[in-house]
Formats: C-alpha cells, structure tokens, sequence
C-alpha cells in the first residue's frame, strides 16, 4: 500500500537529493516544496518588490496572480518547476533568490498559499515532500517522517561545491553566512518554524553518502510497509 512520506530538515543537508532518489526508487511522486517558495521569491524579486525592503502587503496582494506547478523534464531526468509555464528551474537556485527566499518563507499569507497546494499535491498518497514544515504542519498524519541534518561546515561546503559546478561565483565564506541566516530565519519565524517532531526519524549525513542514506530510509519505508 503506498505510503505518504515527509522529509524535513535544515538547508544543504541534501533534502532534495534524498527525496528525488527515494520517489524514483518507490515510483511515487516528488513534491520538492522549498522550489515553490523559491519560486514565489523570484516571484517577488520580478515584480520589484525588494527594491528596499521586501513589499508584504505588495507581495500578499500579487499572489493570485501566480501559478506554480512541477512538470517532468526528460532532459533533466526530474521534475521541475513551472512559474506561469516558464520553467524556472535554473533561475530559483541563483543566490538572488537562495539569500531572500528565507524572508518570504515568514510570511503566514504565503505559507497558507503554499500549504493549501501542497496538501492538494499529496492527498493520494504514493508521494514524496521535503521542506521545513512537511511533518509538522503540511502532512502531520505522514506515514514516515524524517530530519535531515548534518555538520554546518559541511552543509557549507557542499553547497559551495554545488554552486561551483553550476557556474555560479560565490565563496565559502559568503555561502557559510548565508546558510547560519537561514538556519536562524527557519527556526525562529513565528509561523511553521523548522521544528524536528517526535515522531520523525533523524538522519545525520554528515558521514555518509547519498546512496548509504537512502539505503536507511528505504529500510524505513520497508518496516512500516511490513506492519
């Protein structure tokens, strides 16, 4: 019987990769839901409303005007996201958007808007979520949830080296800042913070590799398909 599986955690503890592997593994479906809000943030980035600060009641006002939704790109060999029909896959990963995206994540209008799609997205199962409130406030009633976390430096690193092999310039130190400010913006916002929830499994990949780690979760899923 498919099972609905939540996948939280802090940025660059490689969410995305574990969730996009286990979705293939098991044939479900892969909802990656910090795309949306990125997507959203180049939304706002677009429409000008971070010339100074961000504009909230601009943004919370344009929002009907936006449509998001995830289709399957054979190129890429992967899902990705649609902003109006333009693919912005790309765009969304550029630190334009990765040093805002935090700031329009506490925005409890946006998070309403996002919630409500993902909800929708999951409710037949046989799916995949990674973001930083799936366990707690998207799919509390998931079959399997899990945290993912890892050493700073080396969530760090990894992102730098990520970044790299895209071509995109930025230092360590640069890439270090920007992760502790959005550690701190996750946990601390008033609305959906990051919270690791009782019932989630915990994975610490600071040692292990991507193929070790879904090994793990896959062992997860196995036990409770078993009861």
């Amino acid at each position: 019987m498919p099972i609905t599986i939540a996948i939280d955690g802090y940025s660059s503890t490689g969410k995305s990769t574990m969730a996009r592997q286990l979705a293939r593994e098991l044939n479900y479906r892969y909802i990656d839901t910090g795309a949306m809000y990125r997507g959203v943030t180049l939304w706002a980035i677009r429409q000008g409303l971070f010339e100074k600060k961000l504009d909230v009641a601009g943004l919370i006002e344009s929002l009907s005007e936006l449509r998001l939704n995830f289709k399957y790109d054979r190129d890429q060999g992967q899902s990705v996201l649609f902003l109006n029909d333009e693919m912005v896959e790309n765009e969304i990963r550029s630190s334009k958007v990765a040093d805002r995206v935090s700031e329009v994540a506490t925005i409890s209008e946006v998070r309403r808007f996002l919630v409500e799609q993902q909800q929708a997205m999951a409710k037949d199962g046989a799916v995949v979520m990674d973001g930083r409130d799936i366990g707690s406030v998207v799919l509390p009633d998931a079959d399997l949830k899990i945290f993912m976390t890892a050493d700073p430096e080396i969530r760090a690193q990894r992102r730098f080296e990520e970044l790299q092999s895209k071509g995109m310039p930025e230092t360590l130190s640069a890439v270090r800042q920007n992760l502790k400010m959005r550690d701190e913006m996750d946990t601390s916002r008033a609305d959906s913070p990051l919270v690791q929830v009782e019932d989630a499994k915990v994975l610490d990949n600071s040692e292990i590799n991507p193929q070790e780690q879904l090994k793990l979760a896959l062992s997860w899923v196995r036990e409770i398909e078993g009861h």
